[in-house]
């Protein structure tokens, strides 16, 4: 877990460091246009300014033209002309006033959709990146249950639950919750749904109580070797305390060969709420975006929210229009970004999805 969220935040890193640098070079050229535009502008309105200087000046010697009769007429011609003159430079400045408005405006719009379409890649980027590791950390807890469902204390308890080799299991689980603190606990069933043993017999009693009616035992009832396991969805487990767990199942066989006569069946209860907490808040969004990062499962139930709120009971609406991954902005103005799971190794995912929600302008 420490080394992938390590590998994680320096992927988080390099994308936050990507994306402050698009974002002040486009802020820059943003900037650099709009005062392009403002010099423009005033330029213009200064010229405006002179022609209507020299207009007045070529009405007032027009006026005194008129007043010295024949001898005036010919310098009425030149004050005619000026006049002419500065009608022309005035429309010259109004038309250079407007298509510069124009450019530069087109020029601000182009950079705001470059910079919004870069924005949302980076954040689909990010949306990845969290679903990517989330499928990498479960990968390796189906690695676990496999593994520890061949272990010799697990497997002979399975074959044979005395009293003697329940000790000897609930023991065995205990060390490896020692060492493997993502668990919350792990049980060993019979193929009837009865827990036989536990690692934290301390903290939850849950031995003799029988689990048959869920999903993830009655799917691990059913898988056909050793080699094969089942992947829970992200649940509340009241026999945990009603702690958030995504549950692992292996059949315990005999002999702990892959192909032998199922005996029994372990299950791993990953502590889910920490961990997946961890990696939503580790994903750096930047203040600036005022985004929330989620996971979300098939149905588009949060399953993890980088604020904590709504987990297990709220469901996230996404357009996908038929792609695995995008972004959008939808009615409200939020920018929706998202990526379905791409699986890791043997591990395929569940239909999940990283989400993110933007609300910056």
């Amino acid at each position: 877990m420490s080394v992938a969220l390590a590998r994680s935040t320096a992927k988080t890193a390099a994308y936050s460091a990507t994306d402050t640098d698009e974002s002040d070079i486009s802020a820059l050229i943003s900037r650099l246009t709009a005062e392009v535009n403002q010099v423009a502008c005033d330029k213009t309105r200064s010229i405006q300014k002179i022609t209507n200087q020299m207009k007045m000046l070529a009405l007032n010697a027009l006026i005194e033209s008129s007043r010295a009769g024949a001898q005036g007429a010919g310098f009425a011609v030149v004050a005619q002309e000026v006049r002419n003159v500065g009608q022309q430079v005035e429309t010259i400045a109004r038309e250079l006033e407007s298509q510069l408005t124009n450019r530069t405006g087109d020029l601000m719009n182009s950079i705001a959709r470059m910079s919004d379409r870069s924005r949302g890649e980076r954040m689909v980027d990010l949306s990845l990146n969290a679903i990517e590791l989330i499928d990498r950390n479960l990968y390796e807890r189906t690695c676990d249950v496999r593994w520890w469902a061949t272990d010799s204390a697990v497997v002979d308890c399975a074959a044979s639950p005395d009293a003697s080799a329940v000790a000897h299991v609930s023991e065995r689980l205990a060390v490896i919750l020692g060492a493997y603190t993502v668990y919350l606990d792990l049980w060993l069933c019979d193929l009837d749904g009865n827990v036989l043993a536990n690692g934290r017999a301390d903290r939850y009693g849950v031995v003799g109580q029988n689990v048959a009616s869920t999903k993830w035992f009655r799917d691990a009832r059913a898988l056909r070797t050793g080699d094969d396991y089942v992947a829970g969805d992200v649940e509340s487990q009241p026999l945990l305390g009603h702690a958030q767990v995504a549950t692992y199942c292996a059949s315990v066989r005999t002999g702990g060969r892959a192909n032998a006569a199922a005996t029994g069946i372990l299950a791993i209860h990953f502590d889910w709420e920490a961990q997946a907490r961890a990696i939503v808040q580790g994903v750096r969004v930047g203040a600036a975006d005022k985004a929330r990062v989620l996971l979300v499962d098939s149905q588009f139930r949060v399953i993890a929210a980088s604020d904590g709120q709504g987990i297990l009971s709220e469901r996230v609406q996404l357009s996908l229009d038929g792609r695995r991954s995008g972004f959008y902005q939808d009615r409200s103005g939020t920018l929706v970004a998202f990526h379905a799971t791409p699986g890791y190794e043997t591990y395929r995912g569940l239909g999940w999805y990283g989400v993110i929600l933007s609300n910056a302008g």
